[in-house]
Order: structure tokens, then C-alpha cells, then sequence
């Protein structure tokens, strides 16, 4: 948890006044008993109404303020541990968002929400208490000590044999719950999980007539999490009675020595009232400690689990904006990669040498966005073998590149690879003839737009959702995104025109609906590179023939590139790319595929009759 206190460096001063208004009213709690036994001794005893007035009034004051201290400073300690958990949920989220695939794929999604939520949550109620309770609770045990020494210091000892209870009992407590806190939030995560999938499943739970499975697998897992908890709970329990217990046999102690001191005229009544009163005040002190040591174990494993995500360092990163060579694995510099005849001329001097953006720059307005890949391999975290292996091929602008191939045969991840969700193992991506690690990921995105394989959309209007793809969009620029993507006719008949809501997930238009408002997000953008990830799949044959025609001439100076199943979609491209279990088996155009490659004949083949091949 101390690495996390650096989020608390924007409130020291709120601090500084919030340790002040505890110090206040702890003084002012120290000093009621005081006044308490100058009213008995000295006012009722003796008779004086005129001292119980006066010292009455004073204990009357002094109660007020402490009361104005403790409202006051708890008011600060809300503010402060609200803030420090907003700013601690703003820095995770922040941190996340430059996660790569690969980081989301280790931590989880919803290990990445309880986290973010829960545990930060936990750590925000300890930060509370600490600034009340902890600060508190050191100034009224040495306060009390001090006190009760100054009135009868043999009478004090009798406090020293309640402190081994109360520090084994605490010791005992935090030793046994820490590791179950720990495997209380991991199993959180995994009702979070299961809750997180029913929902989203909840048509195809329903649909295969599921639900009693479902409701038996959150039941196992909030049984597992109810039996954790119910564990730790036990033995938090034991720690308040025996406090509470310890508490009321040294009151009786005290009382029992007391009376005797009184009658041997070592003390005085009001003493012994206020020796009592600052006893409760040492007990009470380590009772506020062993409730934070009840908190501090779970905040201690939500802390830890927090600073798991903060210090995941991403493992794709933007490239450092000096130097040339490419930081990722490979040997190829910015010269090896160029692509172009310059690649073989010595290198420049550093001072003279352009940037890889400046480079990119030149070779966008000199050529466009022509696309690379050489002798590209990845492999998933974990994977026996690799996804895809040495790949080779050029996309150019102008042309429709189409890959196609088998169920696993690497599609999807190919092109996930162009916008760099992930990085390849070895091998080089050049876009216009840089190497695309040598490009800032918001340089590299911004000229690309993607059309995932499953189509998300977001709360908000049609509008909204096109815009996505680019915020200031005019309602002309929308309008014709959703003409090209087909999707004018449909959006036309809502209520509401491009206005209408979208609920959650795009749950209230269909799957091809989806599919071209996913499209027409990318077209807004007019980006240099297309890719439409198998988006065409929801589409009847007739849209799709007409998406296909209408992006011909909205997209001609683009480098499109397409990942379909059907052949009809891709017979036309100017290039097809065919791919078998990782490997690129063929390229070139459907009448050369035909002559050339086996696996997309049989591709072909196995969708169309001979007259139609013919």
C-alpha cells in the first residue's frame, strides 16, 4: 500500500488540516476526564457550585470543539480518500487503455474490472480510517498512558497485563487472514467472470435452454466466495470479544485496586473516575487498531493486485524519438526495411538523418499507403506453434487485397497485426516503407480504419456510432458513410433517422445492421488503410455485391484490404492472399489461384458449381 501513497501527494495540505483537527479532538477527549475529577474533588465534594459551573462550562466548551473537530475533520477524510480513489481509478484505467491484446489476455477482463473497482474501493475505505482511526488511535494511547502514569503510576501497571492479549490476539488475526483475503478477491474475480459471461451469453443460454447450467456455475462459484469469506469472518469475529472481554475485566481491575487506594488516601474519587475514563480511552485506542488491522489485510491484497496492473509495463510500446533501429526483437533498421532503392545507400549522419514520421510523411504523399510484409511470424503467449509463419506480400493503393483461407488458418491474426495489437515475433510490417514499430500507435491507427470480425457498437445514436470513427464528422460526411456502407435505407426507416438510440452492444438492430454501421464507422474516416476483418458475413448476397461495388469507388485510392469465407466476395480483388494453417500458400488473382493453387481451388470448389467457376 505505501507505493500507492503517492496518489495522495495533490491533498497533503487537506492532510496537514485533517491530522490538526484529529490532534484537536483528541485533546479535547484527553482532557474531559481531567476536568471530570476537578468538578468531583474539588467542586462536589467540597461544595463549591461556583468551580462546578465554571469548570462545567469549560468542559462544555471544549466538548463543543472537539465535536466541530471530529465533524470537520471527518469531512476532510472523506473528501481525501474519495479523491485519492478517483484518481487512482482514472490512473488504472489510463494504464489500461495502453495495454496490448497480449496484457488484457494475461490479466482478464473481469480480473481487470474488480480491480479497478473493488480492490480500489478497499484500499479508498483504508485510507479513510487511517487519516481518523489510526492517526487517532496512537495520540489517545499515549495520551492515556501519560495520564493515568501522572495520576497513580502503580495503579497504570495493572494496564501493562492486558497488552500481550490484545497484540497476540491482532498478530494472530492478521497472520491468518491475510492469505485468505487474497484468495477471497481472486475469487471474485471468477464470479465476476462467470456473472460477466451469463450476460453477455444470455441468448445463447437461452436458446440452448442453459440456464439451470449457468445458475449452477454462479452458484458454485458464489458458494466457493461465500465459504472464503464466512472462513475469514470467523476469525476476524474472535478479535472484538476478546478486546471487549480484556476491556471490562481490567475496568473491574481498576475499580477493585482503586477503592482500596481511595480508603488508604492514596487516591481521590474524581481520580479514580478519571484513571478509569483514561483507561476505556488506552483500550479503545488499540480496539480502533485492531479494526484497521481487520481492513488492513484485504486493502493490503487489493493494494498489491492494483500495483500488478500499474506496474505491467505494455509490451507494445511507441518507439523512443531518437534513434533509428527498431526496439522490438528484430535486427532490421530503418535502412534494411525501407523497401526502396535508398535502402542500400550508406546511412546519413544522425543530425541529418529524417525521422521515421517525417519519412512516412514524404512517402504517404509520394505514393500512399502501400503495405508490407516480410517474412512476418507470430505466436500467441503460450501457443505450442505459431499462428502464422514467414509471410510475404504487398497491398498497394488502388487495390483490394482479399486473404482467405480455412477455419485457424491465421486471417484474422494477420490483420490484427497491421494496427499493431500485437507485435510480430520476428519479421517486419512496412507501411509506405517504415517500419511500423518506427510510428507512434496513434500516427499508425490514424490511418487505418477497421471493420472488426464481430461488429461492436456503442450506446448512443446512429449518428454517434458512425462518428466514432471520427469525431467531427459533418452530418454530410455521416450521411455518405452510411449510403456507401448501405446502411442509408435502414437508418432511414427508424423513427429517428441517424438520431435513433443504440442500446448496449447494438442489441436492438440486427447483425447485418451492425455489420454496416460498423462499416460505415470505418468509411468516415476515409483512412489509407482498409480492412474489413470477415465484415460482410452477415450480409445477403445482393448487399454485398452492392457494399462491394459502392466501396470500388469510394475507397480507390485506399489500400483495402478484405478477410472473407465466401469466394464471391473476393473473386473480384485485385489480389487474393490464400492461407493454410499459418502459411501463405498462394497469391495472386482468381484465374492464376485457379491454375496455381491447390487449397483454393478446393476453397472455390466447395462454394460453387462448375458452371459458375467456368
Amino acid at each position: 500500500m505505501i507505493r500507492l501513497a503517492k496518489y495522495l501527494r495533490p491533498f497533503v495540505l487537506f492532510i496537514a488540516a485533517a491530522l490538526v483537527l484529529v490532534y484537536l479532538q483528541a485533546w479535547a477527549e484527553l482532557s474531559l476526564p481531567n476536568l471530570m475529577a476537578e468538578i468531583v474533588d474539588k467542586g462536589i465534594v467540597r461544595g463549591d457550585t461556583a468551580l462546578i459551573w465554571r469548570v462545567g462550562g469549560r468542559m462544555l466548551l471544549v466538548t463543543l470543539g472537539g465535536t466541530v473537530a471530529a465533524v470537520i475533520g471527518g469531512f476532510l477524510s472523506a473528501r481525501i480518500s474519495s479523491g485519492f480513489g478517483r484518481d487512482l481509478r482514472n490512473r488504472v484505467f489510463a494504464h489500461v487503455q495502453e495495454f496490448s491484446l497480449r496484457e488484457f489476455d494475461k490479466f482478464g477482463t473481469a480480473s481487470l474490472i474488480t480491480r479497478t473497482t473493488n480492490d480500489i474501493s478497499q484500499v479508498q475505505q483504508v485510507v479513510q480510517m487511517s487519516l481518523t482511526m489510526v492517526v487517532r488511535a496512537p495520540m489517545m494511547f499515549l495520551g492515556g498512558v501519560m495520564m493515568t502514569t501522572a495520576r497513580d503510576p502503580r495503579l497504570s501497571l495493572t494496564l501493562l497485563a492486558v497488552l500481550p492479549v490484545i497484540i497476540g490476539a491482532i498478530t494472530f488475526v492478521t497472520k491468518k487472514g491475510m492469505p485468505m483475503f487474497k484468495a477471497m478477491q481472486k475469487k471474485l474475480d471468477k464470479l465476476n467472470l462467470v456473472l460477466r459471461e451469463n450476460l453477455t451469453g444470455i441468448r445463447v443460454i437461452r436458446a440452448f435452454n442453459r440456464t439451470d447450467y449457468e445458475a449452477a456455475r454462479f452458484n458454485d462459484a458464489n458458494r466457493d466466495l461465500t465459504q472464503t469469506a464466512l472462513r475469514v469472518q470467523r476469525i476476524m469475529a474472535v478479535l472484538m470479544p476478546i478486546m471487549m472481554l480484556t476491556m471490562n475485566l481490567i475496568a473491574i481491575a481498576i475499580i477493585w485496586i482503586g477503592s482500596h487506594r481511595i480508603d488508604t488516601g492514596l487516591l481521590e474519587v474524581g481520580g479514580l473516575m478519571a484513571f478509569i475514563q483514561y483507561s476505556m480511552h488506552i483500550l479503545m485506542s488499540l480496539v480502533m487498531v485492531s479494526m484497521i488491522f481487520v481492513m488492513l489485510p484485504r486493502a493490503s491484497a487489493s493494494a498489491d493486485r492494483i500495483n500488478e496492473v500499474l506496474e505491467c509495463v505494455p509490451s507494445i510500446a511507441d518507439p523512443v524519438a531518437t534513434g533509428t533501429t527498431v526496439a522490438t526483437g528484430t535486427t532490421a533498421d530503418a535502412g534494411m526495411v525501407s523497401g526502396d532503392a535508398e535502402a542500400s545507400q550508406p546511412a546519413k549522419e544522425p543530425e541529418t538523418a529524417k525521422k521515421p514520421d517525417e519519412q512516412a510523411e514524404e512517402s504517404r504523399q509520394a505514393r500512399g499507403a502501400r503495405l508490407e510484409f516480410r517474412d512476418v511470424t507470430f505466436s500467441y503467449p503460450g501457443a505450442e506453434a505459431p499462428a502464422i509463419r514467414n509471410i510475404s506480400f504487398e497491398a498497394n493503393p488502388g487495390e483490394v487485397t482479399a486473404i482467405i483461407g480455412g477455419t485457424g488458418s491465421g486471417k484474422s491474426t494477420l490483420v490484427n497485426l497491421i494496427p499493431r495489437f500485437y507485435d510480430v515475433d520476428s519479421g517486419v510490417i512496412l507501411m509506405d516503407g517504415v517500419d511500423i514499430r518506427q510510428m507512434t500507435q496513434e500516427e499508425l491507427r490514424a490511418r487505418i480504419g477497421l471493420v472488426p470480425q464481430k461488429a461492436v457498437l456503442f450506446t448512443g445514436s446512429v449518428a454517434d456510432n458512425i462518428r466514432f470513427g471520427k469525431e467531427d464528422a459533418s452530418i454530410e460526411e455521416v450521411t455518405r458513410a452510411a449510403e456507401v456502407a448501405q446502411a442509408r435505407e435502414f437508418i432511414s426507416e427508424m423513427q429517428q433517422g441517424f438520431d435513433s438510440p443504440i442500446s448496449q452492444g447494438g442489441t436492438n438492430v440486427s447483425g447485418g445492421q451492425r455489420q454496416r454501421l460498423a462499416i460505415a464507422r470505418a468509411l468516415v474516416r476515409k483512412p489509407d488503410i482498409l480492412i474489413f476483418d470477415d465484415s460482410f458475413s452477415a450480409l445477403d448476397y445482393r448487399t454485398d455485391a452492392r457494399l462491394r461495388a459502392a466501396l470500388r469507388e469510394y475507397t480507390r485510392d485506399a489500400t483495402v484490404l478484405i478477410v472473407a469465407q465466401r469466394v464471391a466476395t473476393v473473386m473480384d480483388a485485385d489480389r487474393i492472399i490464400v492461407l493454410d494453417e499459418g502459411r501463405l500458400v498462394g497469391n495472386g488473382t482468381h484465374k492464376q489461384l485457379m491454375e496455381t493453387c491447390e487449397v483454393y481451388r478446393e476453397i472455390v470448389l466447395s462454394q460453387l458449381s462448375e458452371e459458375e467457376v467456368a
